[in-house]
Parts: C-alpha cells; structure tokens; sequence
C-alpha cells in the first residue's frame, strides 16, 4: 500500500508500507540501516530548508570586554540594525540612555528611536523603540565578548543578536498601538 506523508521540512515524501512491514520486524540490523537512512534524509531535507531560507538571521563580530566603550558600543548596535531588512523610508538613531553599575557587571542600556518622517511632516507623529542592553562582566577577560541583548518596547521579549529574524511589522505594530492609544483619549 503507498502513503504520501507530509513531512515538518515542507516537503512531501513517498513512504512504501508494505503488509510486512506491520509486523515486527526482528532484524535488528534492517531496523538500524532503516533508522539511519531515515535520520539522514531528515538531515538532508532541514539543511536544504535552512539554505533556501530568504530570512537568514545576520549578526556582526561584536567586540570584546577589553575594546569596550560606551561609544564603540554605540556604534556596534548602530552597525547591527543596519543588518536589518526594513524599507527605505525608515529613519532610526541610537542613544545611550542609562549606564548601571551592578555587583559583578556593568549594564549599558541604550535607545534605537524609529519614526518615518516625511516632507509635509518631518517631526514624525509616531515612533517605535528597541532597547539595547549591554552587559560587560566585571570578571570576564578582556579578550570575553561582550553580553548584547535587546527589547521592543512594551513588549517582554528578550531577542539575542543573530537569534531572531528583525521584522519590520513589529515597529509598525508599535506605531499603529499608540496611534490607536491617543485617538481615545479626548483632549
């Protein structure tokens, strides 16, 4: 009897179930060449999907604890988000906005402000906001990379360089919630 399986990598197989095969096959080298050959096209067909992904996830060489300052950091997030895929019209700046000195670290948190302006209106009704923190462990040696993580604002979601894929729906989102926020609100 044949099936068609669909398979998680987006990709149809063809499995052959033979009236045999439902009974329990006791070979148990069968059983392991059966077994690899299904783990290595496995394999093959998530490689496949992962190099034909448009939306590869970027990242930069982020410097070290030794090279750090509150500037090159600046720079590394700036340098980062330009990695983004976002269209043209965005404008964006970084700013550092709030240095913590904690027990064993110290913790750089800095802004990136997006708004759209336009030629009728250049001081942009809305903006959105990603928060940069960048932790630089006061034990690490220098030659340590430094700790970046960053959040949208009002959203709790931690993301990690080069671990999640920057979409620019988020900043509209953000954008559209506050547009939404002061239309309610009578003045």
């Amino acid at each position: 009897m044949r099936k068609s399986k669909s398979v998680r990598f987006r990709e149809t197989i063809d499995v052959y179930i033979s009236p045999s095969s439902w009974v329990m096959d006791t070979d148990e080298s069968n059983m392991t060449k059966l077994a690899l050959k299904l783990a290595k096209t496995a394999i093959a067909a998530a490689v496949k999907t992962v190099k034909e992904d448009k939306h590869t996830m970027k990242n930069i060489n982020w410097i070290t604890h030794g090279e750090f300052t509150a500037e090159r950091g600046r720079r590394q997030i700036e340098e980062f988000v330009l990695t983004w895929e976002y269209q043209d019209h965005w404008v964006h700046y970084t700013k550092l906005i709030e240095t913590k000195d904690v027990v064993h670290s110290f913790y750089y948190i800095y802004s990136v402000r997006w708004s759209i302006p336009t030629a009728n209106i250049p001081m942009a009704l809305g903006s959105a906001s990603a928060y940069f923190t960048i932790k630089v462990n006061k034990n690490k040696p220098p030659d340590a990379p430094i700790d970046v993580s960053y959040i949208f604002e009002g959203q709790s979601l931690v993301h990690r360089p080069g671990m999640s894929y920057f979409r620019e729906k988020w900043l509209w989102d953000l954008i559209e919630a506050k547009h939404i926020l002061m239309e309610s609100i009578p003045f």
